[in-house]
This record gives C-alpha cells, structure tokens and sequence, in this order.
C-alpha cells in the first residue's frame, strides 16, 4: 500500500506549506498595491516616527545619559526660578506699600470724607476736541441746567455705589451676586489687598470694608489666599509660578433674620402611627456673593475633590486673583468701564489681526497663481511665532 504523505519523496505538509506561502504573498502584493492601504500605512510609520518619545526611545545609553543630566539642570533652574517669584512677592510687598497712600485717598474721595481740589479733579478727556466742537450746544442748555440746580440741587456725597457699580460691570462678578445681595455691596466702601509678612508663608488677603449697615457687624471681611512658589517634587517640569493652593473665609456675624446665604423652607412631617401632619422649617444653604467668606477647602489628606467641587475651587482662585491683580489696582477704570473696553478691544484685535493676516495670505498666493499658475502653493510653517 502507498504511502500518501510523501510525493516525489517531498513530504505532504511541505507541500501545503509552499502553496499557503506562495497564495499568502500573492494577496500581500494585491493589498500593496492597493493605494488607500500604502496611504494608511504610511501615516501609521509617519505619526510613529515623529514622536518624541518614540525617537528618544531609539538613541544611544550614552545620549540618554546626558539627555537625564540635562533634566537634573532643569530642575535646578526650576527651584532658582521659584526663588525669583519669591523676591517678586516682596517686590509687590515694597509697592504695596507707596501705592497704600493714593488707594487711602481714594477711599476718602468715593466715600466723600474729602473733597479733591480744583487741581485733583482736572482731567482731560481723548474726546476734548469733540467736547469743545459741542460746546455751543452745551451753552444753550447751562441756563435750563442752572434753573433746576437752583430748584434741586443735587450733590451726593462722594461717589455713591462705587464697588458696587464695579460688581455689575464685571462679568465674573455680576454672575455671583444675587437680587437681595445688591443692597448689601451698596454699603461696600473699599476693598484692600494685604500681602504677608516677610519670612511667613505666601499669601495675601483681601479686606472688603464696610460702613454700617443693617445686615451684619463685622466692619471688614476677609479673604485669605495661600500660595506656593516651590516645583513639585513628583512632577518638577509642571511649575509655572507661584499658584494659589488654598484658601480661608472668615465669620460673618449677620444680624437677625438677614442672612441671605441660607433660606428658611417648610416641610410637611405626617406621623406614622397617629396621622397627624405637623409643619416644621429649616434652613438650607442660598446662593449668595456671600457664600465667598466660606469657601472650599482644598483636600490635604490624600482624598481628591469631585469634579464640581474642583471646578468651584478653581473659580474661587480665579476670582480671588482677579481683584487682586485688576480690580483694587484699577478701580476706576472698571467703574467708568474703561478697563472693561481695553479688554474686549485687546481680544478682538487679536482675532482681527489674525484673520487679517490669514487674508493677505491668501492674496499673495492667489496673485502668485495667476503670475505662475504652475507654481506649487507655499508649504505651511511649522511654528509661528506670536
């Protein structure tokens, strides 16, 4: 009987092996000529190659060798650099101190304890040229003007509702203030920052000084920001600056019945065994500006806040440099608005200049088409530099 697993002395398997290798690389050519699949397997190799990780990964031991030198002098600048944002903060603290006269004055002028002089009160306007063009208009109306002074002389006392007008201008700040917390900031008469001392801990306090009124004692609420200007030991390469890292309210001691960050709501109780339905109050907590003296506290156990807890927190930060660093410096200008248009005109400038720019390329190269119609367009930069 024949032995069916050898032919011409070639054993059987071998044989399915060569056709399956053979009907194998047939289909490996049909696919490679296929030009979607190179396509595709070319953008595969493209992205791969140009990783960083990727290249880094494919160098000698040697160069990584000095490539995890270089790190270790990173880190140095690093901590150099955090030493520098600390001398900034005693920086600011000197300053603090010569502008402290002219914001004292401020006050007295908005709260109208003094009244500026002839000399203090002059001003000239961008528009003065407009103003005077309009000047005989203006001289018909002194006399109408000067017959309902004599009838009703208006003269408020300092600049009323100053930091409150400055809340309703500030998106940031509008968004947290409420119907019933609006009577509250009208008694708002100047709001402070305090840096800390030298040798203590980064940080700075914000003091909203009010004048008495109705709703609680307490003449100034605070607000205290700590910072940290030190790299982090788990991920050095991430700091940027001095960050704010937690912050501290302080107490309100509001008056009877005038607390607007809690609202007192009836509840409906029915007895279990009895029936009977007896109506009980509680308080819950109300969205108020004034939720901003109890804020968050950042978790230094180990335990991670939820997302909208993070959120919170970060807008509280946010917000608590704002004042410091917008607000109490320029409060005049985000009284009048001023401050408010240089901002809105700086980001429409960009995108304007920018679209701008996006168009005149688009001229060059379509003047470039008709000139030569068989030149190649321009290759995109890599990186442009703002």
């Amino acid at each position: 009987m024949a032995d069916n697993s050898f032919s011409d002395g070639v054993p059987a398997d071998s044989v399915e092996a060569a056709k399956n290798a053979s009907n194998t690389e047939k289909l490996t050519d049909q696919v490679m000529q296929n030009p979607q699949v190179l396509a595709a397997l070319q953008e595969r190799l493209d992205n791969v190659s140009h990783t960083p990780s990727s290249y880094i990964e494919t160098l000698p031991k040697a160069v990584k060798r000095r490539i995890n030198a270089l790190k270790q002098l990173q880190v140095r600048c690093a901590h150099i650099e955090a030493k520098f944002y600390e001398e900034v903060h005693d920086l600011e603290r000197k300053y603090a101190a010569l502008y402290q006269p002219l914001f004292d004055k401020r006050r007295e002028f908005i709260t109208g304890d003094v009244e500026p002089t002839d000399a203090e009160s002059e001003w000239h306007s961008e528009n003065e040229e407009e103003e005077k063009l309009a000047g005989d208009m203006k001289n018909k109306v002194v006399i109408a003007e000067k017959e309902a002074a004599a009838a009703e002389e208006l003269n408020p006392k300092g600049i009323p509702e100053f930091w409150f007008t400055i809340f309703r201008n500030v998106d940031m700040l509008s968004e947290l203030v409420q119907e019933y917390d609006e009577p509250i900031l009208k008694h708002l008469q100047d709001i402070k920052v305090k840096f800390s001392d030298p040798g203590q801990p980064m940080s700075f306090v914000l003091e909203f000084h009010f004048e008495p009124n109705d709703y609680f004692t307490n003449p100034v609420l605070t607000k205290t920001y700590k910072m940290k200007s030190e790299p982090d030991k788990a991920d050095p390469f991430s700091f940027e600056g001095p960050e704010i890292v937690d912050c501290d309210g302080c107490t309100i001691d509001w008056k009877k019945g005038k607390n607007v960050t809690v609202k007192t709501i009836k509840k409906k109780q029915k007895h279990k065994g009895r029936g009977t339905v007896r109506t009980i109050t509680k308080q819950v907590p109300n969205e108020s500006f004034f939720n901003f003296f109890n804020p968050l506290k950042a978790s230094g156990d180990g335990e991670s806040l939820d997302e909208d807890s993070e959120f919170t927190l970060a807008s509280d930060f946010e917000i608590g440099h704002f004042f410091r660093e917008r607000i109490v410096p320029r409060a005049v200008l985000y009284f009048t608005g001023e401050a408010i248009e240089d901002d809105d005109n700086f980001e429409e400038g960009e995108e304007g200049e920018e679209e701008e720019l996006e168009g005149d390329e688009e001229a060059e190269d379509e003047d470039d088409a008709e000139i030569n119609p068989k030149k190649e367009p321009s290759q995109p930069a890599e990186c442009k530099q703002q």
